[in-house]
């Protein structure tokens, strides 16, 4: 069972969060927040595995409160939940430690899926803002050399810098004249490679060691 708690000031948001995600049989809803200082209080209390925070929120925002419950409860995810798609906002929250970045219009299917993907170790951050924080890592953070000799096919590298740009597999297997099931076999193999177990983390890497170039995609 995952518990989660829901932080978000608006009343309405949280009673329809915690409808659908109670209709999963394995999910509970412990505790509802309506901002940061009231979110770490009862993180304390209901030991939540997962918070569900949104960013704009009176007293203290979720950018401070994804910051200071990673600090001080390192082993609960914090997955964001928000309209906003400012890329500052999205910077803010990342570096914070949030594991995820979801935009409200996120179907409920794939909320509950983020939210058990977030709780086994996955990062998620929704298809529609991916370049845009991909693309903000890239262009203020350095090259490092890699400690491994990461070493791809030309296909592999094709479709690892696609994937840097935040297309999904379909836009991949459109661009590449190939299919999304062949797509899939070559990520499978970057991300072993690369020692991660999805496409947000080996975008991240690929950038963090200059293995792509998004300024000549």
């Amino acid at each position: 069972m995952v518990k989660i708690l829901i932080c978000d000031d608006q009343i309405i948001v949280c009673e329809g969060l915690t409808k659908i995600l109670n209709i999963d049989n394995e999910i509970e809803v412990v505790g509802v927040a309506h901002d940061g200082v009231e979110a770490l209080t009862l993180a304390s209390k209901v030991k939540p595995d997962l918070v569900l925070m949104d960013l704009k929120m009176p007293t203290m925002n979720g950018v401070i409160a994804t910051r200071k419950l990673r600090e001080k409860f390192p082993d609960i995810h914090v997955l964001v939940l928000t309209t906003y798609d400012d890329d500052e906002w999205i910077q803010d929250a990342v570096r914070s430690g949030a594991s995820g970045y979801l935009l409200k219009d996120t179907p409920p299917s794939e909320l509950i899926n983020a939210i058990k993907g977030t709780v086994k170790g996955k990062s998620y951050l929704d298809p529609n803002i991916a370049g845009k924080i991909l693309t903000s890592y890239s262009s203020s953070t350095p090259a490092r050399k890699p400690t491994t000799n990461y070493k791809f096919s030309e296909r592999e590298q094709d479709i690892l810098q696609l994937l840097a740009q935040g297309l999904s597999n379909a836009d991949i297997a459109q661009q590449l004249f190939i299919t999304e099931g062949t797509v899939r076999n070559y990520t499978s193999e970057i991300f072993k490679k690369l020692g991660v177990s999805d496409r947000t983390q080996a975008a991240i890497i690929a950038l963090r060691y200059g293995l792509v170039d998004l300024d000549n995609p």
